[in-house]
């Protein structure tokens, strides 16, 4: 076995490696036919779930993919071939899709479950290099992913077929994402932990502070007692608001830096120095809608009132910067 490593070698091997799988994937464009569109068609109208199982590298693999179809609106998991033919088959229900990969269409552990598939009348979709294999003729649908050779030297282990594997499963996700009209709020649904489902589902309330958080004062409240406010509530500006609690006007961290520039007065009403009509939020709208607010404006505070302008809460970057919105 050779030990020393040979940098130009390496490379050569990394590109060799590297334009046979892109080979691979190119050529499963001719394999996206009626066949494609048969096994779209059964997937769509499943009423259950696509069941997707595989041995080996072959199981890494359909695991991915399940995972792909369930988070772009198909449900879908994934069931060790071995597994299911010790009780995990009864994971499987009449209403499923089973959705078979295996290069070679002859894996012990997938064809010993053929019987128990055809008894309970489940669809089958078979992901094979072989379509004439006994897989493949025991399918509903083949989707043939053949390979010309693998990118191993020794053309044995996995490689280019596992991609173009992924690659099929990866076309079939999509294209019945884009069947099912899933949009990006769908996609945040499934993925709630995830930069875009902090963006697409977090609202204003959910990052808000309130109750004895909120800085307010009094239109006649003298500046000295607005900053006290401001320094107790820690948002950089405290809202004005009338007996309602209706906002009048904000008091920022940058409008005491304007006071300072003139005669600074501490007796002064706030009223005479406030910022009236103030950029706000509502207490629904999207914490990504706030976040373009205060880009725009080029603010980094907003209060939240309701439909009546009374106020109900406030943020400010810090806030959103914590829920993971900016």
């Amino acid at each position: 076995m050779k030990s020393a490593l040979n940098a130009p070698q390496l490379i050569n091997r990394a590109r060799e490696v590297l334009a046979i799988e892109s080979t691979a994937v190119a050529a499963l464009e001719k394999h996206i036919d009626a066949n494609f569109v048969a096994a779209c068609e059964l997937i769509f109208n499943c009423k259950g779930r696509v069941v997707v199982t595989g041995m080996g590298k072959s199981g890494h693999i359909g695991d991915k993919i399940a995972a792909t179809l369930a988070s772009t609106g198909t449900p879908s998991f994934f069931l060790h071939a071995a597994e299911a033919s010790h009780g995990d088959i009864g994971m499987i229900t009449p209403a499923d899709i089973l959705l078979a990969l295996s290069n070679s269409g002859e894996t012990a552990e997938l064809i010993s479950l053929l019987p128990v598939i055809k008894r309970m009348d489940v669809g089958l979709i078979a992901i094979t290099g072989k379509p004439q294999s006994t897989l493949g003729r025991a399918a509903n649908v083949v989707l043939d992913v053949s390979v010309p050779k693998e990118a191993c030297p020794l053309n044995l282990a996995p490689t280019a077929s596992t991609t173009a594997t992924l690659a099929m499963g990866d076309a079939l996700a999509v294209a019945l994402l884009d069947a099912r009209g899933f949009t990006e709020e769908d996609f945040a649904r499934s993925h709630p932990g995830g930069s875009l489902g902090r963006r697409l589902l977090l609202h204003v309330e959910d990052v808000m502070r309130t109750g004895e958080q909120l800085p307010a004062v009094k239109p006649d409240t003298p500046l000295r007692d607005g900053l006290l406010e401001m320094s107790r509530k820690g948002l950089g500006m405290t809202t004005i608001v009338d007996e309602q609690r209706r906002v009048l006007g904000v008091f920022t961290d940058g409008d005491l830096r304007r006071v300072l520039d003139k005669d600074f007065d501490p007796t002064q009403a706030m009223s005479a120095i406030m910022t009236p009509k103030p950029k706000s939020a509502r207490p629904r709208m999207l914490a990504a809608e706030a976040v373009h607010i205060m880009e725009t404006a080029k603010i980094t505070a907003l209060p939240v009132v309701d439909e009546s302008g009374v106020l109900v809460g406030a943020l400010n970057v810090h806030d959103l910067f914590r829920a993971g919105v900016m």
